[in-house]
């Protein structure tokens, strides 16, 4: 009687561990590549002249590697040559002037960052009981945030013409 009890549950272990011909292979599923990775390159185009093809450069782009940004560009009405360019192009040259007119400091995504490290320090540090007095990312910018129908009514009796809007809540 002892035996039949090792003998089924022999069985019974040796049935667990089996594999099913039908059933999905976990380790499989990660062993392809990502289907949403790959993107399709532009088709190939005969040149007018073999004159006028690029001179390679190694580690540099082709012609029919795709070009996502410059694809929106385009699909917006823009150039997408300005989106490699680099440097301000000269139509925004008035922008930038106007928009500089105070003085641009050169480290300015440094200070915002350290500044937004220290409000969220300020915010988050509670010493022991931390983790209760924690605050909320909405609660940590609330007196950052922008009432916009304050700004609305602001507008308007400014005399600026604004669009409608739904009601205040």
């Amino acid at each position: 009687m002892h035996g039949a009890k090792i003998a089924l549950m022999a069985l019974v272990v040796m049935a667990a561990c089996s594999r099913a011909p039908n059933t999905v292979d976990k380790d499989a599923i990660n062993q392809g590549p990502d289907e949403f990775s790959i993107v399709p390159a532009r088709p190939l185009e005969m040149p007018e002249s073999y004159s006028t093809l690029p001179v390679p450069t190694p580690g540099g782009t082709n012609i029919t590697d795709p070009d996502p940004k410059g694809d929106a560009i385009s699909a917006l009405g823009g150039n997408p040559a300005a989106a490699s360019a680099g440097g301000i192009p000269a139509s925004d040259a008035t922008l930038v002037a106007a928009a500089s007119r105070y003085g641009v400091p050169a480290d300015i995504r440094a200070v915002v960052a350290s500044e937004d490290a220290a409000l969220l320090k300020r915010a988050t540090d509670g010493g022991f009981f931390g983790f209760i007095t924690r605050s909320s990312y909405f609660k940590v910018y609330a007196q950052q945030a922008l009432d916009a129908f304050a700004e609305l009514l602001r507008f308007r009796a400014a005399g600026v013409q604004t669009p409608s809007a739904p009601p205040a809540n």
